[in-house]
């Protein structure tokens, strides 16, 4: 008896306690998950963002279009930060204000040239209200994966209402599942078997998240 033989074997056993009108798995398990959570306006979701995100530690900021560059430029004079990293995609305005050294994402860029950069400034793919999260999927604003995880600060934009969902399922119809994200929920963080957190260990310290109207 081939392998092929005996494991079809074990199959047709498995199966034999299934009756013919036995309808498939997939097919017998409701999936009427809820969607969100809750019945909340446009304004409602995007405080519900806020505030999550401030329970996550971020800190979280308020803009037009016409104030971004000066709130850009006072948060990098804040951190003293003496260099930006900024995607290619990204508004070209958004560091008109700052006298920062620009810093180009490239592609040769190495982990030790990433982390001599002071803070990088982010556009998202979608944010979302019920966790706090922000999604980056590696769009021409928010630049490769890795940039968004070496340097200690990051400045991330999100349009409001636009980019803005209230539950998961809702964020992941907006992705594609072909580009890589980084779901991030605060600053990166952990904590020890005694509780004892520690921030900055694999990502930035200070996540800085512009809500931007």
């Amino acid at each position: 008896m081939s392998s092929r033989e005996r494991i079809l074997g074990r199959v047709r056993r498995a199966l034999a306690d299934v009756t013919a009108d036995e309808r498939p798995y997939e097919e017998a398990v409701p999936r009427d998950y809820l969607r969100e959570h809750g019945d909340r306006t446009t304004e409602q979701t995007v405080e519900l963002l806020a505030e999550n995100l401030a329970d996550y530690r971020a800190i979280v900021h308020r803009a037009t279009e016409a104030e971004l560059p000066s709130l850009i430029a006072r948060l990098l004079a804040d951190r003293k930060a003496g260099s930006v990293l900024v995607p290619p995609g990204a508004a070209a305005d958004w560091l008109a204000e700052t006298g920062a050294t620009r810093v180009a994402d490239r592609a040769n860029s190495t982990p030790d040239d990433l982390d001599r950069v002071d803070s990088v400034v982010t556009g998202c793919a979608v944010a979302i209200a019920e966790t706090g999260t922000i999604v980056l999927d590696g769009s021409p604003d928010q630049g490769r994966r890795r940039i968004s995880l070496v340097p200690d600060h990051h400045i991330c934009v999100v349009r409001v209402p636009d980019q803005v969902v209230s539950s998961v399922p809702q964020a992941l119809e907006r992705l594609d599942p072909a580009r890589p994200s980084t779901w991030i929920s605060g600053p990166s963080a952990t904590s020890d078997i005694e509780l004892d957190r520690v921030e900055g260990v694999h990502g930035p310290r200070t996540l800085e998240v512009i809500l931007l109207s």
